[in-house]
């Protein structure tokens, strides 16, 4: 994954990135997390120094990242999809945190993103109990999951959301995203000096004049990333 986000962030071409799992004799599925035999031996065998587990749940970067989820994402899976910045999840996706059941802390993030997407009760549920269960249409129900869809369709939909983000301006796209980052952890003295910085930005870049020409020509603006 750390590769992968390594290619998003250094070329200038990509805008978005979609993480998705993979389709098993079993079915689809996301993450089940942790190798807990690779970690007996090596605490930081799943992990980066730039990453963190799996090479991406604490990484940090600039550009928008779309979970695809069908089937399950679990315990480290379920913290990899609460790394991504948008979630598309089949109705067959379910999430967890069971690392209280193997007397280990959820540690890649869940314990501390979770109450920001759930409800703090619906989120210390997760984390209390370790259940494997926790469906899709509950987390869309909370607002964490974004679109719902049939089985085998989360890549799909997934897909069609990464191309409406692309549409827009790709240097006004990472500056929001970091606002809305920064800010949710901050007052609204922060959050107002942070959106002040980035439009003046977005003023002193091409693409502004790029974004204006095209809406009075009524087309569609040609991005340049600068």
């Amino acid at each position: 994954v750390e590769a992968a986000i390594d290619l998003l962030e250094s070329d200038d071409d990509l805008w978005v990135g979609v993480l998705t799992g993979a389709r098993t004799e079993k079915g689809w599925i996301f993450s089940a997390g942790a190798d807990l035999k690779a970690m007996s031996t090596d605490p930081g065998a799943m992990t980066t120094q730039k990453g963190g587990f799996a090479g991406f749940a604490a990484r940090e970067r600039t550009k928008p990242v779309i979970a695809a989820v069908d089937g399950p994402a679990l315990a480290g899976g379920t913290e990899i999809v609460l790394a991504c910045d948008l979630v598309v999840a089949s109705k067959t996706a379910v999430f967890g945190v069971p690392e209280v059941l193997r007397n280990l802390v959820a540690a890649g993030g869940g314990l501390f993103r979770l109450p920001r997407v759930l409800p703090r009760n619906v989120a210390m549920e997760l984390v209390l109990t370790g259940r494997l269960d926790f469906p899709a249409e509950r987390a869309h129900h909370f607002g964490w999951v974004n679109a719902l869809t049939e089985e085998s369709g989360a890549l799909e939909g997934a897909l069609e959301l990464a191309e409406q983000v692309a549409k827009a301006a790709p240097l006004a796209v990472r500056e929001s995203r970091k606002i809305v980052l920064e800010a949710a952890l901050a007052d609204e003295e922060t959050g107002w000096r942070l959106s002040n910085e980035g439009i003046a930005k977005m003023f002193g870049a091409e693409d502004f004049n790029e974004g204006l020409t095209a809406f009075f020509e009524k087309r569609d603006p040609v991005w340049k990333g600068r």
